[in-house]
């Protein structure tokens, strides 16, 4: 518990993306003021080109026991769905290395009970965001496909879902034939001959998203300063000193840092030994003759596909590489082919905002929610593919974790000391 002035009135987020954006706006419901720092401008990082997901069925840990089946060559080669660049890079090998090993079936297991309880809660959340006056919307998935060429090829998606059901995790799925895919999603060609479809999820557009969410927080009475890199906390036992790039500093009685895959360059120092590495995913939109009904999923191509906007965002890849490395357009032509199979009338050569963004990634898979070894600063990140998805579920506990000064039960697996 707190110490000292006690509960925190004003608090500081350090990163407004949908993490820290909602955190701030769950905070302020319960009468906190807050101020926002963003090293760029709002939504500018991995928020910005995700897929816009709104998946609890397929929310999962990453390091899955499929991942030990690619293979050294197979993620050696850029035109893999999971690529590893060569280099000397010694955080990297450890983190890859802590990764493998938690690439079991057993630790799949315990990683996927924890998501189960923020899973179960994270469309609700996004219906109070909507509620108290998050204007942009979340869409319905019409259909949601999971597009196979071969029904072999669905057997490996079908047992994650059993198994992710077995967790206690509710999931709605059934078995389509490829010619009843065609039928359901004209956009798909003959070469899909099967599919998986998964009801009850929802989707949304990841910019527009995220700046109603910053305009909500604006409009209740929060700061949020743009061009603002945060270097240094400065914490103490009543209120915590920010310190910017700039030179300047600010007192707040508390600070939650959000910022991504750099997030261990603000709180290594203050007990959380977890790595995040940056998992780089690439993105672009392009016309269709016949825009889907909704989300299409290639899962051995790890390739998303979102009407968003009158065109289709393409989304997919696992790059693990440092965050500021140039877009290699390699990784965009492998996407490119890898789809092309599949999607009818889609004119995947006329791209339009061409993205690579940095995921947060943990080696362990689970997020890193709570409070740090110093007093009145925590975390919220490391969420990997699933910050969009479970952004607002995490600023609602973790916002409880703010006020009350201890974690709720559901944060206890993601713990940034463990």
């Amino acid at each position: 518990m707190y110490q000292g002035r006690g509960s925190p009135g004003e608090v500081a987020v350090i990163g407004a993306g949908m993490v820290g954006l909602s955190t701030a706006w769950f905070l302020q419901e319960a009468g906190v003021q807050v101020t926002v720092y963003e090293r760029q401008q709002v939504g500018a990082g991995a928020s910005w080109g995700n897929a816009g997901w709104l998946t609890p069925a397929l929310t999962a840990p990453l390091p899955e026991p499929a991942v030990l089946r690619y293979g050294l060559r197979a993620v050696l080669s850029p035109r893999s769905p999971v690529y590893l660049p060569l280099r000397a890079d010694r955080n990297l090998l450890r983190f890859l290395a802590s990764f493998v090993s938690h690439s079991t079936a057993r630790r799949w297991k315990r990683g996927m009970a924890a998501y189960v309880p923020l899973n179960e809660r994270a469309l609700e959340a996004f219906d109070v965001l909507a509620a108290g006056g998050v204007t942009a919307p979340t869409t319905k998935a019409a259909t949601f496909l999971a597009c196979f060429a071969r029904e072999r090829d669905a057997r490996g998606l079908l047992a994650e879902l059993e198994q992710i059901g077995a967790a206690g995790q509710h999931v709605d799925y059934h078995r389509v034939s490829g010619r009843r895919a065609r039928v359901m999603e004209p956009a798909l060609t003959g070469q899909v001959g099967a599919a998986v479809e998964i009801r009850g999820q929802r989707y949304l557009h990841p910019p527009e998203y995220v700046r109603s969410l910053a305009a909500a927080v604006r409009a209740r009475g929060g700061r949020i300063v743009e061009d603002a890199e945060v270097t240094d906390l400065r914490p103490g036992p009543d209120e915590v000193s920010v310190v910017r790039r700039s030179g300047e500093q600010a007192r707040h009685d508390a600070v939650v840092v959000a910022t991504g895959a750099v997030l261990g360059a603000l709180t290594a120092r203050l007990g959380v030994r977890q790595p995040v590495q940056a998992g780089r995913g690439y993105s672009f939109s392009v016309p269709a003759a016949r825009m889907p009904a909704g989300p299409l999923y290639f899962p051995r191509q790890r390739v998303a596909c979102t009407p968003l906007s009158g065109r289709l965002r393409v989304a997919g890849m696992m790059e693990f590489r440092r965050p500021g490395d140039a877009l290699d357009p390699r990784r965009i032509a492998a996407v490119v082919e890898a789809v092309r199979p599949f999607l009818a009338g889609v004119d995947l050569d006329d791209r339009r905002d061409e993205w690579v963004g940095s995921r947060p990634c943990t080696a362990d898979g689970l997020p890193l929610v709570g409070p740090t070894a110093a007093p009145r600063v925590f975390v919220a990140g490391g969420h990997g593919m699933w910050g969009i998805a479970l952004g607002p579920v995490t600023g609602q506990l973790l916002a409880q974790t703010v006020l009350k000064g201890e974690a709720p039960p559901e944060l206890a697996p993601f713990d940034p000391l463990r």
